[in-house]
């Protein structure tokens, strides 16, 4: 119950409010987040296909890493900044939302991604452009970076769709809203 509480207090301070129950400022926030996402992911996604060498062959690995991790981290910034004054503008709407919570949990592994990856992988790109094959270590990286992602953005998008739970009506106010309906179709 004190997360609940937490995120009562969390959409009450005063500049969250005033981002939930504005009419321009939430969207301008929310497609400001979707466009980072749009920009960002497309990012991920060509250096995940270059690791499995599946597009950009004519650049090697570390060209595309390096040339893409500046705008990634401002796309990622810029992203989580915009995510988390949606989330804390709704802070309650979203605690009682699954997908949100399968989604923060898959930004946890994209951590966990970047601790096992980074030193391995994007860090060493020197060694993979010297490999005579993609190492499978490479591929592994931007195959899990491609799942991660691909499940951070379906939950993201699901967590629009997610209407809790409807409450049951009781027995008999459901019965009396039949007989009415009985009675005026009779008619």
């Amino acid at each position: 119950m004190w997360l609940l509480s937490f995120c009562q207090w969390i959409q009450s301070i005063g500049f969250l409010t005033g981002i939930r129950e504005s009419a321009m400022v939430y969207p301008f926030i929310m497609t400001t987040h979707l466009s980072c996402i749009a920009l960002f992911g497309g990012m991920i996604l060509m250096t995940d296909m270059r690791l499995l060498g599946l597009a950009l062959k004519k650049y090697t690995v570390t060209e595309v890493v390096s040339t893409l991790r500046p705008w990634k981290r401002v796309g990622f910034c810029i992203m989580i900044t915009m995510g988390l004054l949606l989330a804390g503008s709704e802070a309650e709407k979203y605690y009682h939302n699954p997908y949100f919570w399968i989604k923060m949990s898959l930004l946890v592994t994209v951590g966990i991604h970047a601790l096992i990856f980074r030193p391995s992988v994007y860090n060493r790109t020197e060694e993979i452009d010297r490999a005579p094959a993609i190492p499978g270590r490479a591929k592994a990286a931007a195959v899990c970076s491609l799942v991660i992602w691909f499940g951070v953005l379906t939950f993201g998008r699901l967590i629009g769709y997610y209407e809790g739970e409807k409450p049951q009506q009781p027995k008999a106010q459901a019965q009396i809203q039949v007989q009415v309906i009985a009675a005026t179709l009779r008619r």
